[in-house]
């Protein structure tokens, strides 16, 4: 299930896309034309949002690498909530726009799984880190530094998932989730690490190192 080979189209939006064009395609059939152009717009977004191309992967193995697409809007210092220790971190804000699959920044074990239900604050903003519905992985990379990452809900966002359990091996780019409309990504690293993107990068999911250990 969490390594199903690239369809373009994320599993996650098939039903959405379906019901999209089966209503812009039935709008066409009784009302002509003109009326269904906005049908046939929404059936455009919502395949756009749901693409899920293939990525390569970085060879490079000290490379911690970006869990999602979208622009970097955190990297500096703070208290890794989930690890309990002084992290490095680096925040991924997606809009509508971005692809929504979330992939593994690093190759590891995973120590833990949890989830937090909250609030549907905007994500760029820096209190939705701790405030929104969120999802956290902790991880031992293999070289033994610890690594967490975490799905973050966004302001229309109302489904984190996560395909992944306590206790599986993660690959750099594995497909391991997906959020639907609009949301972050924050990702803790030891404070050795060295940042490799600034605030107001475009980042791309596997494509773009954050970081190097």
């Amino acid at each position: 299930m969490n390594n199903y080979p690239h369809p373009i189209i994320a599993r996650e939006g098939w039903p959405f896309l379906g019901i999209a064009v089966v209503v812009a395609a039935a709008v066409t059939y009784f009302a002509g034309g003109a009326w269904s152009i906005p049908f046939w717009i929404i059936a455009l977004f919502v395949l756009q949002f749901f693409r899920d191309p293939a990525r390569t992967i970085p060879q490079n193995p000290n490379a911690v690498l970006s869990p999602a697409d979208g622009r970097i809007v955190v990297v500096g210092k703070a208290m890794d909530p989930y690890a309990n220790r002084e992290a490095l971190k680096i925040s991924v804000f997606m809009n509508v726009f971005n692809v929504h699959s979330n992939r593994a920044p690093v190759d590891g074990k995973i120590d833990k799984v949890e989830y937090f239900p909250g609030k549907f604050v905007n994500a760029d903003l820096d209190k939705a880190s701790s405030e929104n519905e969120r999802n956290a992985l902790v991880v031992t990379a293999d070289n033994g530094q610890q690594v967490t990452f975490v799905q973050v809900a966004g302001l229309i966002a109302r489904r984190i998932l996560c395909y992944v359990q306590a206790g599986e091996k993660l690959s750099r780019g594995q497909r391991y989730g997906f959020i639907r409309f609009g949301s972050r990504v924050d990702v803790y690293l030891p404070l050795t690490a060295q940042p490799k993107v600034v605030v107001g990068d475009k980042v791309s999911a596997t494509e773009t190192v954050l970081a190097e250990f």
